[in-house]
């Protein structure tokens, strides 16, 4: 799965829209265990979805 960030916070988290247009939150322990330390508002994602919520697990630039 894809999206954009339109929100990050270091010690929050935020959010991303999917190109489904789907809005979903991620905190910052998916951010924290990612090679990522820093995500722009607009940056592109690819998004890593788990268990039975479907919450973010990882996130990775695009």
């Amino acid at each position: 799965m894809q999206g954009t960030i339109v929100s990050f916070d270091a010690e929050e988290g935020g959010v991303l829209v999917l190109d489904d247009g789907v809005t979903m939150p991620y905190g910052r322990d998916v951010v924290a265990a990612s090679p990522v330390r820093h995500l722009r508002l607009g940056q592109r994602v690819i998004v890593e979805t788990g268990g039975p919520d479907g919450t973010i697990t990882a996130l990775r630039i695009h």
